[in-house]
């Protein structure tokens, strides 16, 4: 938290700059089997009618003759890339080989891009050194749920003054969509990284090599968040494992390479999913108290509550005021509270993913649900109906003992230590309970395809 405050000082954009004629690009989007045919039919007509001359390719693996057609009725080359390791990044690797252009959007097939898209990347590569240019990610989607909501306002604060901050230290990372690479950049690091966090991977590996990077916070298009929580769960244990692995592998073979700032913010998103073993931590923190009488800090409860509350105040300011350079400041400022319980209930999630990296277990390259998976309770919310019950049965089992049992003389002593503990386990217990009824919402979605919506000759930019 305190270094992404020392960052907010830093906070900075590029100035525009207009984008030379010219220049070679290309525009790689992927297809994997199970993904709908509908959306690569809005993406790709997105992708023709961006302004900007250029070859959209589809790097396709999902044997389907469909999708060739979608490709050509839009314009777009398609390359049937079947086969091939890497997952995503594997498809983009391989269709560097067959392709020449040298500028790559790499965009994803849930992303709608606005017809300004590359306006808005490509004059920044008049700079040699720069090696990719960034932009903000938005959604069309968070409409949908509260899960979907609440992973919206997750990358709210990240894409605006987190993003920027990075910028303004010479670190902006590149996310695995919206991101435009100069050729000789991916080249000169052997192309695309391969993993589950292919991003951060191929990200701190250009920086590495001595390039620059931008992040211009433009929304110039919109894609997808999971809407149900099984989903969105899937994608925080996929992100969790592959951000370990960037920390355990790529960090330490790089980190003599990497500018001073560099090495700290990749080290601070590297172990940014320990979070799921403090969460946990804190979780069982009151039930060692209850259990064992234990307490966990040689404080009262009171002055605990006062100091904390002036971190916690101090937070919440810095927060709010931070929101004035959020990417869409009229529809993003807010206390974003659905993407603070979705981060709780995620804590087994994120701490499966750490222990699967100390082991060094894989886990597959599954693409993120496009639609809503609906009629089931994702075996991932279990542990927080588990937490729930082991709430409301050791509160039970606190007030019955000290109702029946406990002797009056020590009623009065023990009742800031006890129900101070209550207090904070109550915390964790409703974050837990907002994670369950998300879970719960899934049964009754309905399946809808949202890019349906989308009018592209109503797409407004700026």
């Amino acid at each position: 938290m305190v270094l992404i405050w020392i960052n907010y000082l830093r906070v900075d954009k590029p100035l525009p700059i207009e984008a030379p004629q010219g220049l070679s690009v290309a525009i790689f989007t992927t297809s994997s089997p199970g993904e709908p045919l509908s959306m690569f039919e809005k993406t790709l007509a997105a992708c023709r009618n961006i302004e900007y001359p250029h070859t959209t390719y589809l790097l396709d693996d999902t044997r389907d003759p469909a999708f060739k057609e979608v490709a050509e009725r839009n314009g777009a080359v398609w390359l049937e890339l079947v086969g091939i390791p890497g997952a995503k990044a594997g498809k983009i690797n391989a269709a560097l080989k067959l392709t020449k252009e040298d500028f790559i959007l790499v965009l994803d097939p849930d992303h709608i891009p606005f017809p300004n898209f590359l306006d808005h990347t490509l004059g920044f590569f008049n700079d040699p050194q720069v090696g990719f240019v960034q932009v903000s990610q938005a959604y069309y989607n968070q409409y949908r749920s509260f899960t979907a909501a609440g992973a919206a306002e997750q990358t709210y604060t990240f894409y605006g003054p987190t993003q920027m901050s990075l910028y303004g230290r010479g670190c902006s990372v590149a996310i695995g969509a919206n991101c435009t690479f100069r050729r000789k950049a991916l080249e000169s690091i052997g192309g695309h990284g391969i993993g589950l966090a292919e991003d951060l991977i191929t990200s701190i590996r250009i920086h590495a090599a001595g390039w620059t990077s931008i992040y211009n916070p433009v929304i110039v298009s919109r894609g997808l968040v999971p809407e149900d929580f099984g989903s969105f769960c899937k994608q925080q244990l996929k992100w969790s494992r592959g951000v370990f692995e960037v920390t355990f592998a790529e960090i330490p073979r790089l980190f003599s390479k990497l500018s001073f700032w560099q090495k700290l913010s990749y080290f601070s998103i590297g172990t940014y999913y320990f979070v799921g073993a403090t969460q946990f931590f804190f979780t069982i923190l009151p039930f060692i108290f209850f259990f064992t009488g234990v307490l966990p800090a040689r404080m009262s409860f009171v002055d605990f509550v006062v100091h904390g509350s002036f971190v916690a105040i101090f937070a919440i300011f810095i927060y709010l005021y931070v929101q004035r350079w959020m990417c869409d400041p009229s529809t993003e400022r807010g206390i974003h509270w659905r993407g603070m319980v979705l981060k709780f209930a995620c804590w087994p999630v994120f701490l499966l993913g750490f222990s699967l990296s100390v082991i060094d277990k894989d886990i597959p390259y599954i693409p993120t649900a496009k639609k809503a998976v609906t009629g089931y309770f994702t075996p991932f919310a279990r542990p927080l109906v588990i937490q729930s019950l082991l709430f409301i049965i050791t509160v039970f089992c606190v007030f019955t003992y000290r109702r029946f049992f406990m002797p009056e003389s020590m009623l009065l002593l023990s009742a800031e230590k006890v129900w101070g503990m209550v207090a904070f386990a109550f915390i964790a217990f409703v974050m837990a309970v907002g994670g369950v009824l998300a879970a719960l919402e899934a049964q009754n979605l309905t399946e809808e395809e949202p890019w349906s919506k989308i009018d592209l000759n109503n797409i407004k930019t700026s």
